[in-house]
């Protein structure tokens, strides 16, 4: 019996030092939930906590039943001194801090992308704005109402509805370079007609 204390006692500190996992996992459940609503990494993100959080949950119960077992194997690899539940311990915490770790430099860099997208867009509505008011204020009413569609990277087709609604006043901007540069386009159509169902 007095030679089972020593094993109990290193299995007992393998067993706290291998603890990490699901403590981990609760915690950054969370903050991954509230990362996907307040930082997303991509458009149309979780509306609320709630469902980012169950949309955390989701990937992080993948990671660490599917993807832990695995990475933990790699890891004895390198470590064989590690028993087999350790060692998936210590790569589940892993895998759900790079999870976190992803989702803030996803959400950062979409922010970023975000805020550029918006400066470009005030800039065409600006464009748009002054050319009504220097040389169309017949469609100075619309203005209210520009519509600007994206037509391919820092290129806007922008018009501003005119008493027909059938016909616009269009320009085409240009958002790389300063101040932004602009064409009339000869058609009227506004932007709707880009949007309808085929036939």
């Amino acid at each position: 019996m007095d030679g089972a204390a020593p094993v109990w006692h290193r299995r007992l500190r393998w067993r706290l030092r291998g603890a990490w996992m699901w403590p981990t996992f609760l915690v950054l459940t969370l903050v991954d939930g509230v990362l996907l609503v307040v930082l997303p990494p991509y458009e149309g993100g979780p509306p609320a906590v709630f469902p980012g959080v169950l949309l955390a949950l989701f990937a992080n119960l993948l990671a660490v039943a599917v993807v832990a077992p695995f990475a933990g194997r790699l890891l004895r690899r390198r470590r064989p001194d590690l028993p087999r539940f350790i060692a998936t311990d210590y790569a589940g915490a892993t895998l759900l801090a790079a999870i976190a770790a992803i989702l803030v430099v996803a959400g950062i860099a979409h922010r970023s992308a975000a805020a550029a997208e918006s400066a470009r867009e005030h800039a065409v509505a600006k464009v748009m704005h002054d050319y009504v008011i220097r040389q169309a204020p017949e469609y100075e009413r619309g203005l209210a109402h520009i519509d600007a569609i994206r037509t391919e990277p820092d290129r806007y087709r922008a018009c501003v509805p005119g008493p027909d609604p059938r016909h616009a006043l269009c320009l085409y901007v240009r958002t790389d370079q300063h101040p932004p540069g602009f064409t009339r386009d000869t058609s009227q159509e506004p932007n709707s007609v880009f949007h309808r169902p085929p036939g």
